[in-house]
């Protein structure tokens, strides 16, 4: 492909920033196929009525964005220039964007501090993770070692890998930013370079441009930048200027933006690695906002490095391959000698492919191993803390055995949603200070789950020379609101005489005043333990509906109303105390289902609601077939899309109400409707629901049913949820006219 060429397709297919939703909003609006419905009142309420004829030749899926065999949506990446320059946003991209936002952090990923790079490569890329709504896969891999990371890289390749979007929510939740990889290999990839860096600045500026576009419009932070070809003296030539141009426009439209170059090419050209920065590739680490290097480095490459990074030690990345392929230092078990020597220097570390304990080890202890392997590199990652309200987890996982809501078992089977993945919080084993035999031992469980997959496992020992033990969950650097409301749902697992409590600490104690606690360290004044509430506030009855009450399945929740004023909320903790009198050891189990932290206020302002619910892309499909051969059952698939304002929700439940021949809005004797899945974007496709075909004179019928999660995790009544119809009839026979789709 030539450079002219690449100029000519890019000057027809640039678009600015700003108008790359606009454009996908235009092609939901022309998207043929899509059925318009009627709005009828009922209750007081809005619904969109749809009436599709039923059909078996359906309009194909864009191949890209669905799974062939079943129609789920599904990320995505892009093999070649002409891919790239020609994408451009249509509706089924909203699926990959990334609902959660980049949480705020401190320290921020600016400052001087080293940092952690976690390059997530897995066996090619795209695997379970590329199913959007998550799927039914037994023994997936999980990472929750959050803390401890501060960039993830999504690496495939592929020229152009955008992150699955569900890395991207469970990485913004945990304030970690997300960096796809733009790659090139091999001869194809030297004419790839060729095509837009050996000709003029407008070739090179057109692949930036639609690079920092998918960044923007999917919502992750930058890119990892891997040219491993040889390149043309005028592509070399050019190589620093489309770094340079790239970091800056991506600076300039994406909050965090990030640009990362990996040791390969030589500002000769030559493809040549050099395990360090040095002056044969320093330009391009002067063009964008950091370094990766290769993996075969010693302590003399480290050294010599002192030199060349200057002031920007913590923008090299020393790349640990924990797989320990060819001669580097460390790797697998020993990858903390790696971290040693990087740290010792002053450097970032960039650990490349961690996933080496799923892959490589038993599946069965993957959990054991994933943690005995962050566990070996504690002493060299330190943490970052999450700086905004609401702070609300379950420490789901995104996985699990079955599905629970609040205590109340939803679904039954195995399931994997990295999107649904909560705040995970410090994992491992945590001693008291001094020579006290106290500890207490931290790690998820799929045993039981409060809401979601999973829940946080608390086992500890209180020694008979204290009154109790506390361990730390959460790091975090908030401004807190005047008045504060903290929540905790738990379970002590057989008869123990010990008091579950939840702690924090706060800063700027100069100033603090703390209403409604007591004080548990005097000397500092910052370690404090809320009175539990007796009876909830009334005006936030919805949060707090069940605090104090003995839950299903014996879960017990715990509510507190905390005053503050010029507080820095820093971190929360869970105590367990001895009962008044015993002064013997102590042992318990407690498994931790919720916490949360949230200003009161925003608790009484009014939600959206869901609005303008549509079903489109409709496919049918023959389940089983009665006497005369028409199907009895029918297989439905489609998509619904709605209105919401998504900064003030954390997902959608999307359930339905199948029926046949009805116009009541609940089947008769229905406790509730059918949960189909979670949402993290507004829209969402329905795969495969099996309804009663339609029969002679008699319509079929479904309500879909949006429900919204507030960021703040209380349950909103039904009333309030969105709500679509689909009615839908049988094909005519011969002869027989077929009603129109719209309005009736």
């Amino acid at each position: 492909m030539e450079a002219a060429s690449v100029r000519r397709r890019a000057a027809s297919q640039r678009r600015g920033p700003p108008t790359t939703q606009a454009r996908a909003q235009e092609e939901r609006e022309r998207r043929p196929g899509r059925r318009r419905g009627r709005r009828i009142k009922e209750d007081r309420e809005e619904e969109a009525v749809f009436r599709e004829v039923v059909n078996f030749t359906p309009d194909p899926l864009p191949a890209r964005y669905y799974d062939r065999e079943t129609s789920r949506p599904i990320s995505f990446y892009l093999s070649s220039l002409e891919e790239l320059l020609a994408w451009t946003p249509l509706m089924e991209d909203g699926f990959n964007v990334a609902l959660q936002p980049l949480e705020q952090r401190q320290p921020p990923l600016s400052s001087h501090r080293p940092r952690t790079l976690l390059c997530h490569d897995m066996m090619g890329g795209y695997l379970d993770d590329r199913f959007i709504q998550g799927s039914a896969v037994r023994d997936p891999y999980a990472f929750y070692h959050w803390p401890y990371v501060d960039v993830f890289v999504y690496f495939s390749h592929h020229t152009v890998t955008i992150p699955p979007v569900g890395w991207t929510n469970a990485a913004h939740r945990h304030a970690v930013c997300v960096l796809g990889t733009f790659i090139t290999e091999w001869q194809d990839g030297a004419k790839l370079c060729e095509a837009f860096l050996a000709g003029d600045e407008s070739s090179y500026q057109a692949v930036a441009d639609r690079l920092v576009q998918i960044a923007q419009f999917f919502r992750f932070e930058g890119w990892l930048i891997n040219i491993e070809n040889s390149l043309s003296p005028a592509a070399v030539r050019n190589l620093p200027r489309f770094l340079r141009y790239l970091t800056a426009q991506l600076h300039q439209q994406v909050p965090g933006g990030l640009v990362l170059w990996y040791d390969s090419v030589l500002q000769s050209g030559h493809l040549k690695w050099q395990d360090e920065l040095n002056k044969q590739n320093r330009v391009f680490f002067d063009s964008c906002d950091g370094f990766f290097t290769n993996y075969n480095w010693r302590e003399e490459h480290l050294q010599r490095m002192l030199g060349q990074a200057g002031e920007r030690l913590a923008d090299v990345y020393v790349g640990v391959d924990v797989f320990a392929r060819s001669s580097v230092v460390g790797g697998q078990f020993d990858t903390d000698k790696s971290l040693e020597l990087i740290r010792k220097h002053g450097f970032s570390v960039a650990l490349f492919a961690p996933g080496w304990v799923y892959e490589c080890l038993e599946k069965s202890n993957f959990f054991q191993n994933q943690d005995k392997f962050w566990r070996l590199l504690e002493r060299f990652l330190p943490t970052h803390s999450i700086c905004s309200l609401p702070f609300v987890t379950s420490f789901c996982l995104g996985m699990g055995t079955r599905r629970v809501c609040y205590g109340k078992e939803q679904a039954v089977g195995p399931w994997y949603h990295p999107s649904a993945q909560e705040t995970q919080p410090l994992v491992g084993e945590h001693k008291l200070a001094g020579d006290s035999q106290g500890w207490v031992k931290t790690h998820c469980c799929l045993a039981d789950a409060w809401h979601g997959g999973s829940s946080l496992l608390l086992r500890g020992v209180i020694p008979p020379e204290i009154d109790s033990v506390a361990v730390r969950l959460f790091s975090l650097q908030v401004p807190v609101p005047p008045k504060l409301l903290l929540s905790m749902v738990y379970r002590l697992e057989g008869s123990v005489a010990v008091q579950v409590s939840l702690e924090l600490t706060t800063g700027d104690a100069s100033s603090c005043h703390v209403g409604g606690i007591s004080v548990l360290n005097a000397e500092t004044g910052s370690r404090h333990r809320p009175r539990p509430l007796r009876v909830p506030p009334t005006r936030l009855a919805r949060w707090a509906g069940r605090c104090g009450q003995q839950l299903s399945g014996g879960w017990i929740q715990r509510c507190y109303e905390v005053s503050l004023q010029g507080c820095l909320l820093q971190d929360l903790l869970v105590s367990f105390s001895r009962s008044q009198g015993s002064r013997e050891e102590e042992s318990f189990i407690c498994r931790l289902g919720e916490v949360q932290v949230v200003d009161a206020n925003s608790l009484l302002a009014p939600l959206p609601r869901v609005q303008n619910i549509t079903i489109s892309q409709v496919r049918w499909l023959p389940l089983t077939s009665a006497s005369e051969g028409l199907p009895s059952r029918l297989l439905l698939s489609c998509t619904l899309h709605w209105s919401y304002l998504l900064l003030q929700a954390r997902c959608f439940r999307i359930h339905c109400w199948p029926q046949t021949g009805s116009l009541s809005r609940e089947p008769p004797g229905a406790e509730k409707p059918t949960f189909l899945g979670l949402a993290f974007a507004n829209q969402y496709r329905v795969v495969d629901l099996a309804v009663e075909a339609a029969g002679s004179g008699r319509d079929g019928r479904v309500e879909f049913l949006v429900e919204p999660v507030p960021r703040e995790g209380f349950l909103v009544p039904q009333a309030e949820w969105g709500r679509a119809t689909l009615l839908y009839s049988a094909s005519p026979h011969p002869g027989e006219q077929t009603p129109e789709h719209s309005t009736s």
